[in-house]
């Protein structure tokens, strides 16, 4: 058994955020992670040429911005480079492959049981303080698709994908219209593929210049405005999208990310690729029969490799049984500013779906609020 202030469960930016406030406020923590690195999304499991989607100025971890030198979209590998700097400044060790399997509030304490990964044994850690910082992308999922099974080509999710060198010349349907999705049909497109992509629902595509001035909108004037902004322009640059199978949602994008968590897709190419015909747009899958895949509207095409970007489940809710914090997909239940703040010692961070910008807000009012009890 081990004790400490404040034990923080997920060592990606939201908890490598929330460690740092409480190491310059110093406050013991421990910090439980059931990969075997900190970041472990952004260095196991994203492909090779994935930028941040959003300015630097928006990504930049708390106490420590990003070097001026540093592009306006860091790409994967400076923004590593970024964290492992962090790490190193606020003497961040997390406890790796400890997955926690359950957790309780008695007696004025949390207890949280986390099973060590190498050994099988379960630990148990306890804290006064107890923060959620798991991340929104946990466990990748897959759908379920009527005859996924007999697919008998090769079948991964976007955790699996580094780059398209290897899928050249294969035939590849990208499964989800994202900014994962998105870009990987164009890196695949890149590097040889010959690349479909299924665009099951509306979806807005941006610039990132548009994006970028979008942002400023909302942070001067109001979400309503920047909508209207990104919506006209986009239009203007990129013209009627709907003729080439994809359509825009009647809610601006910023209104929808607000409401349900749904980006906008930054264009990284795919507009033109699309346009140019190099990858083709189709509608929901409707079922899979060996190599075949038959869509809603009826056409069928055979594939060597189905890649889905189809998001993430949480598996937060299957240790934390307390119910006013999180809703059943292991997100805040209560819209930000107040998201962060549960009862009895109970915190989350970066969990109502705003982005690196959101989660170093939510460590800084947690860490604080800590201190204030201690």
């Amino acid at each position: 058994m081990e004790k400490a202030t404040v034990t923080i469960v997920g060592a990606g930016p939201s908890g490598m955020a929330t460690a740092a406030y409480l190491h310059q406020l110093s406050i013991p923590y421990i910090l439980l992670e059931r990969e075997d690195c900190y970041a472990s999304l952004w260095q196991k499991h994203t492909y090779d040429r994935v930028h941040l989607h959003l300015p630097k100025q928006l990504c930049t971890l708390p106490l420590m911005p990003m070097p001026d030198h540093y592009p306006t979209y860091v790409p994967r590998r400076l923004f590593l480079d970024y964290l492992n700097d962090y790490v190193t400044r606020f003497h961040i060790r997390p406890v790796y492959r400890r997955s926690v399997e359950a957790s309780r509030y008695d007696a004025g304490e949390w207890k949280v049981g986390a099973r060590n990964l190498d050994s099988g044994e379960v630990e148990e850690y306890r804290s006064r303080f107890l923060v959620v910082a798991t991340g929104i992308s946990t466990d990748p999922s897959i759908p379920e698709i009527e005859g996924l099974g007999s697919f008998n080509g090769e079948v991964l999710h976007s955790t699996e994908y580094k780059n398209g060198g290897r899928f050249s010349g294969k035939k590849v349907l990208v499964v989800g219209s994202g900014n994962s999705g998105m870009e990987i049909a164009v890196d695949l497109a890149d590097g040889g593929a010959r690349t479909s992509i299924v665009v099951r629902s509306p979806v807005h595509v941006v610039s990132r210049r548009i994006s970028a001035m979008a942002i400023a909108l909302i942070k001067h004037t109001s979400m309503k405005w920047a909508d209207l902004f990104a919506t006209t322009m986009s239009k203007i640059v990129f013209g009627d999208l709907s003729k080439y199978g994809i359509q825009r949602p009647k809610k601006g994008p910023y209104a929808l990310k607000d409401e349900i968590g749904k980006y906008p897709v930054i264009d990284a190419g795919i507009v033109d690729k699309i346009k140019s015909g190099e990858i083709k747009v189709l509608p929901a899958i409707s079922s899979i029969k060996g190599k075949s895949v038959i869509f809603e509207n009826e056409e069928e095409y055979s594939y060597d490799v189905l890649i889905f970007c189809t998001g993430f489940k949480r598996s937060t809710k299957q240790w934390l049984k307390e119910d006013y914090l999180l809703n059943e997909d292991g997100l805040a239940k209560i819209t930000y500013p107040n998201n962060w703040k549960g009862i009895n010692g109970l915190y989350c961070a970066g969990l109502a779906r705003m982005g690196i910008y959101g989660a170093a807000i939510d460590a800084k009012k947690i860490a604080h609020h800590i201190k204030s009890q201690i």
